[in-house]
């Protein structure tokens, strides 16, 4: 009963984002336990803070999610920020590699990357989202960035991993420069 809910919780997932979710219903179907871990897994990966920092969590979630793929999951990021509003721009910048002229969303992105690298731009990154946009900001970019990687490691560690492929945004199909 509970990989039945599970599964179609999972297909309403995969219906309303266009996206491959054969990974989870495997998960599901090997351990129910693993299943329902996945299912809330969002609780953890879609805290979002205060709305005027959306922008900012995108930007680290994309940033995160970039780190770990180039394929469906950054697709996936992708369509979740502008379903939430997020600047078509700036998210096509920072897909580019032009971090710095992408506003909010480059700033999250540079701050998850920061944070993924333990770099030395952290604490004036992390200072700035927390002068900006309050604690709660810093709270959901870091869960942004250490949550963006989750899904592209366990798909590839189940053998479901994918290659490398465009980003659509609207009607524009967007290489993606990896962050280096």
């Amino acid at each position: 009963m509970l990989r039945a809910l599970q599964k179609i919780g999972f297909q309403r997932f995969a219906s309303r984002y266009n996206y491959d979710t054969t990974y989870m219903s495997y998960t599901a179907d090997t351990s129910a336990w693993a299943g329902l871990g996945l299912a809330i897994l969002p609780l953890y990966s879609q805290f979002r803070g205060p709305k005027a920092a959306q922008d900012v969590w995108a930007g680290a979630m994309l940033g995160s999610t970039l780190d770990g793929d180039c394929g469906p999951c950054v697709q996936l990021i992708v369509d979740m920020a502008v379903e939430a509003g997020a600047s078509v721009d700036q998210l096509m910048l920072c897909l580019q590699g032009h971090t710095t002229s992408a506003g909010d969303i480059g700033l999250g992105f540079q701050f998850s990357q920061a944070a993924i690298a333990d770099a030395p731009e952290l604490e004036d990154l992390r200072s700035e989202i927390e002068t900006r946009f309050g604690a709660q900001a810093v709270t959901a970019a870091s869960f942004a960035a250490s949550s963006g990687r989750i899904y592209p490691v366990l798909k590839r560690g189940l053998g479901f991993g994918q290659i490398c492929s465009l980003v659509n945004i609207e009607s524009t199909s967007v290489v993606v420069r990896h962050p280096t």
